[in-house]
């Protein structure tokens, strides 16, 4: 099954509150681990915890942009709308998934709702901002100075496959803290946050006199991207313009 249609597929099972047809899409012997409330279950510990949390779920869950898949590995960003598949506002969430074979070896789901974590706890549902983290603004800034350094001296956000479990495990931090910090920091979540860094560099490449510049799709490939779709997007929010729009710009204003 590819990426999407995984994700299609599990997300449909969330909304049709359906314990069991979640945890099929775990391998056997593979693990859901709820990141904020560091619960780890496997299939039958799903279902059952499931059961509980459906009971009181109103939530309608939306995939958030592109499916980013590796060669063994998926991650996508979703929101909980609680007024249904039509509502605004809710909460958002961010699941990573290591594959074994068709099913899912390890799912790692993370979201920022402080009601949400208690009640998942009990199996309820709910919410809407970060839970009591231990993250005070000391250790805040020491999570964002690493970032600094992680992404202007190592330049990770080259890497195409960095996920932020990854970068956690790279700044030696957890996962909840490190997206706390750049989400109370930068003000954005974290694939915005690693795409304005990629935009950044692919604007050094363009201004690049036009004989000796790659085409767009190379542009996207060397800074980070998987896509032209995923490039075009990220770069025209980040710069009001298409990424061709703004090498002829560019090239206009040196002559």
């Amino acid at each position: 099954m590819v990426s999407a249609d995984f994700v299609a597929s599990y997300i449909d099972a969330w909304n049709q509150h359906d314990p069991a047809g979640v945890a099929e899409h775990l391998a056997k012997g593979g693990t859901y681990f709820d990141i904020p409330t560091q619960q780890q279950m496997n299939r039958d510990d799903l279902v059952r915890h499931l059961k509980q949390y459906f009971a009181n779920d109103t939530n309608y869950y939306t995939l958030v942009g592109e499916v980013l898949s590796g060669e063994s590995s998926i991650a996508f960003q979703y929101r909980a709308c609680p007024d249904g598949e039509n509502g605004e506002g809710g909460w958002m969430g961010a699941e990573f998934i290591t594959m074994d074979g068709e099913g899912a070896g390890l799912i790692e789901d993370y979201y920022r709702d402080p009601e949400l974590v208690s009640r998942r706890r009990s199996g309820e549902a709910g919410g809407s901002r970060y839970a009591k983290s231990g993250l005070n603004p000391a250790a805040r800034q020491a999570v964002l100075t690493r970032l600094l350094d992680a992404m202007e001296k190592e330049q990770l956000f080259l890497d195409s496959h960095l996920s932020l479990p990854e970068l956690a495990t790279r700044l030696g931090c957890s996962i909840n803290h490190l997206s706390q910090a750049i989400n109370e920091g930068h003000g954005v979540s974290f694939f915005d946050f690693i795409n304005r860094y990629r935009v950044q560099e692919a604007t050094n490449i363009l201004v690049q006199d036009e004989s000796a510049s790659p085409s767009i799709l190379d542009v996207a490939l060397a800074v980070g991207f998987n896509s032209t779709s995923t490039f075009y997007a990220a770069f025209k929010k980040s710069t009001g313009l298409t990424p061709a729009q703004y090498r002829r710009e560019s090239l206009n204003e040196k002559k």
